[in-house]
Formats: C-alpha cells, sequence, structure tokens
C-alpha cells in the first residue's frame, strides 16, 4: 500500500518531456496570437489617424465659415527674394503656418492667444514653437514626446535641384499631416510662377501672398481658396494628407522639421502627380521631401475638401494623384 500511494503521487506531477510540450504549445499559441495582436494594434493605429484627419478636415471647414476662405499654407510674396536679403528676415516668408491658424477650431484657443501669425517665427514665444499636439500626429510614427525638434543647421536644395545654401533652423514641434499645396503644372525652375511662391499653388490650402512688400504687411492676405473655388469637385480634390518621410529624417527639415515655421513648405504642405510619387514606405527614395507618404502599409490616408477621410493606395498612378491634388483642373476623377 505505501509503495502504491507513493507511485500515485509520484504521477500527480509533470515530467520534464511533459513540462517542454507544454512550453512549446504555449510558444506556439503566443506565435499565432502576436500578428493578429499586431494587426489589430495597426488598425487601431490607423483609426486614429483617420480620425485625426477628420477633425482636422472639421475644423477647416470651421475655419473657411469664419473667413470665408481656407487657411493659407503660410504667406509669402511671389518674388524670389532680393539678394542679401536674408531668408530668416524676409517679411512675408516666416510667419507660422496654416496649422496655427487652425488653433482656435481644434479646441486650442489658450495656444493660439500666445502666438502673432502676422510675426515671423521665431519672435513669438518657445513654448508655443515647440508645443506639439496629438491631433497634428500619426500615432504610428510620432507620439507628444518625440515630436519635437531642436534649432539645426541644414543645407536645402530649392525643388529645381539648385542649392539654397546652408540655414540654422529654429526649432519647434512637428507634424504628420500637411497640406496639399497641388501639383507641379505651375512649374519648379526658380521662376515668380513656380509652384512655391504666393497664389501660384493648385492645390487647396496654398501659400498665399500678404496684403503689403518687403517693407511691412498688413494682416490679411491675397489669393483666398475657396470652396467654389475648388471646380473639379470636394470629394474628389485632395486637402490634407500623410507626409512622406524618409526613415533618417525623421524630426529634420526638410522632410519633417518644424511644422509652425513658414520658411521650408515642406514641413507643412505637399504636392502630388507625375514626378512626384506617394512615398510606398518608409525608405522609398523614389519618393521626395514633397511627396506625400505615411508609415502606414501599403496606402496613404488623405482628408478630402468635402471633410471625407479615404486611405488612397500608394501604388496609385501618378497622373490620377496629380488629379487629385489640382482643385481646378478640369479632369474629374470618378471612382477610384
Amino acid at each position: 500500500m505505501h509503495d502504491y500511494n507513493k507511485q500515485r503521487l509520484m504521477r500527480n506531477g509533470f515530467t520534464i518531456i511533459e513540462l517542454l510540450v507544454a512550453i512549446a504549445i504555449i510558444g506556439l499559441l503566443i506565435a499565432l496570437l502576436l500578428p493578429a495582436v499586431q494587426q489589430a494594434r495597426a488598425a487601431a493605429r490607423k483609426t486614429q489617424c483617420a480620425n485625426n484627419l477628420k477633425q482636422l478636415g472639421l475644423a477647416t471647414h470651421s475655419f473657411h465659415d469664419t473667413h470665408d476662405a481656407f487657411p493659407p499654407a503660410r504667406l509669402i510674396l511671389n518674388v524670389p527674394r532680393s539678394a542679401g536679403n536674408d531668408l530668416g528676415t524676409l517679411v512675408g516668408l516666416d510667419e507660422p503656418t496654416w496649422l496655427v491658424r487652425l488653433l482656435p477650431f481644434i479646441e486650442q484657443s489658450a495656444l493660439h492667444a500666445q502666438w502673432d501669425e502676422y510675426l515671423t517665427y521665431g519672435l513669438n514665444p518657445k513654448s508655443a514653437r515647440q508645443h506639439a499636439l496629438p491631433i497634428f500626429l500619426c500615432p504610428e510614427r510620432h507620439s507628444v514626446d518625440n515630436a519635437v525638434v531642436n534649432d539645426e543647421t541644414v543645407t536645402i536644395t530649392a525643388p529645381c535641384g539648385c542649392p539654397a545654401g546652408t540655414q540654422t533652423v529654429p526649432g519647434g514641434a512637428v507634424a504628420d499631416y500637411a497640406s496639399n499645396h497641388g501639383d507641379l503644372s505651375p512649374g519648379a525652375i526658380s521662376q515668380p510662377t513656380d509652384f512655391y511662391w504666393g497664389g501660384n499653388g493648385t492645390g487647396v490650402i496654398i501659400s498665399s501672398r500678404p496684403f503689403g512688400d518687403e517693407s511691412g504687411i498688413e494682416r490679411n492676405w491675397q489669393d483666398k481658396i475657396r470652396i467654389a473655388d475648388v471646380t473639379d469637385g470636394t470629394s474628389n480634390t485632395f486637402l490634407i494628407g500623410e507626409n512622406h518621410v524618409l526613415g533618417t529624417w525623421k524630426n529634420k527639415t526638410p522632410f519633417n522639421g518644424p511644422a509652425y515655421l513658414g520658411r521650408h513648405l515642406t514641413n507643412y504642405s505637399r504636392i502630388a502627380g507625375p514626378g512626384v510619387p506617394l512615398g510606398h514606405h518608409q525608405n522609398d527614395i523614389r519618393a521626395g521631401s514633397y511627396s506625400f507618404g505615411s508609415s502606414h502599409s501599403g496606402y496613404v490616408q488623405f482628408t478630402m475638401a468635402d471633410g471625407s477621410v479615404r486611405a488612397i493606395s500608394s501604388s496609385i498612378n501618378t497622373r490620377l494623384l496629380g488629379h487629385l491634388a489640382n482643385r481646378h483642373d478640369g479632369e474629374t476623377v470618378g471612382d477610384f
């Protein structure tokens, strides 16, 4: 009887083989569940990103209702700067961007009160310049804890490929969303007609000219884009999209520098179409700093000019992409 009880007690434990089998099964279950967990998290980040874009679309329309126009991407004169005129002091170039103008419409009136929209960026409070907001950030790429860049010295290349010199860029908060400035059709060859000068953009939130000249500007702007100016249809025209950022350029100009600073267009606005494809992924070197893109897999999310949000395949034909970026080229795209 004693030997029988002893053997029964011994059978109540696990053998080493049984323990190893149990561990293997648990490991297999974790391996099977992990992709599902990752997909669920990616879906949650996509949803949050889409919600950010939706809220920005609503805020932009509220701005339009208040000011009878979409916000200007920045204020800039429509002529190249004169020789010897420092980029950092040129009137109508360094003012805050459309993201600052949108603050009262995203429940950030207190932050907006710290800004003067017609004062040079660097003269606005540092606390305002470095205030990152979750609504401007895609959770696939940034959190508010890693969305601020310090002062940086950068070498700038103009869209024409011409070197624009080395500049010290004042730091500030970054953003993962950019306004649609249009396509390349106005040109990018260092002419007053180029897309990046005031009033030349074919998009919806574009660089606009201030009233005034280099000696001073009024607190208003020209080249106002209204809903009626989106003649190709608001459901067929981009308003805001995710910006392409090469992995090594995160939180750096020109891909991802301070988004409230009007000096460098690519930090807060992008273009699209032939010659400017969507970025397929964060290491896609085909797409440049003027491209839209995302950290999602296979698609880029956009707010359309009617306020709806759509996920666009990163493999979309660039000709079709250009029609979606141009508000008035006469080409309506239908289903895409």
